[in-house]
């Protein structure tokens, strides 16, 4: 595998965990609100790090750090994703992995052989807006509600996580994310940055109250649901 993204020393991506953040190229979804879109389009010609590369660095980070993060982009895009997840897990690191969830099966093989200890999975919108906030016409969305349940159902720790745009999320999409993933136990609302590495312009975020009004309606439904950076 290629890797188009190093930080060598995070506090904030694995909860608990002084961690390395990896991050991989290229994503089926073109969300418009993307905070790192060079990592969806055009990463080919950007600076690039080798499995062989990453592994090394990992191997000489042993007892510093204590855990790994795969994020992208879309880390399970890549077909030989699963065998660069054993060669980390035979280092000893445990793993936390970011996904949209739209490639389940991959998801359940890495989950079920255990090569992942936290999955962060991002919740879009609600399904029927499914297609309008990934960029993608005509999206089915089975294969993300099949990944949610599998998550739900018990086997890692994970967490579901939406950043909320102004323009794309409404009242009546968080009634319905709070039917679909009734009594999740972890469930955050992000507040929408401009990373200045955004996909398309137009996107703004929610005021802070508007933030706690869409809060309210989920935790009727996930009563642990929390807010993440919101100011």
């Amino acid at each position: 595998m290629k890797f188009f993204g190093l930080q060598k020393t995070t506090l904030l991506d694995y909860p608990g965990k002084v961690a390395c953040t990896l991050f991989t190229g290229g994503c089926d979804f073109r969300c418009p609100f993307c905070h790192n879109s060079t990592l969806v389009c055009g990463f080919e010609n950007s600076v690039s790090y080798s499995e062989d590369d990453i592994l090394s660095f990992l191997e000489k980070r042993k007892g510093i750090l204590e855990g790994v993060c795969i994020t992208g982009g879309e880390p399970l895009l890549h077909n030989d994703i699963l065998l660069f997840l054993r060669k980390v897990k035979n280092l000893g690191y445990p793993v936390k992995l970011d996904t949209n969830g739209s490639f389940y099966d991959t998801l359940k093989i890495a989950v079920t052989e255990k090569l992942v200890d936290f999955v962060a999975m991002d919740i879009k919108n609600s399904l029927r807006k499914y297609p309008e906030t990934i960029g993608v016409s005509s999206f089915d969305t089975s294969l993300i509600i099949k990944s949610a349940d599998f998550l739900m159902s018990g086997g890692v720790d994970f967490e579901f996580r939406t950043t909320v745009v102004k323009e794309l999320h409404s009242e009546s999409d968080f009634i319905e994310i709070g039917c679909w993933l009734k009594g999740s136990e972890k469930y955050f609302l992000q507040q929408y940055k401009d990373s200045g590495d955004i996909l398309c312009e137009g996107m703004s975020a929610c005021t802070k109250d508007e933030m706690l009004y869409f809060l309210d309606i989920l935790r009727k439904n996930i009563p642990a649901a929390e807010l993440r950076g919101v100011d």
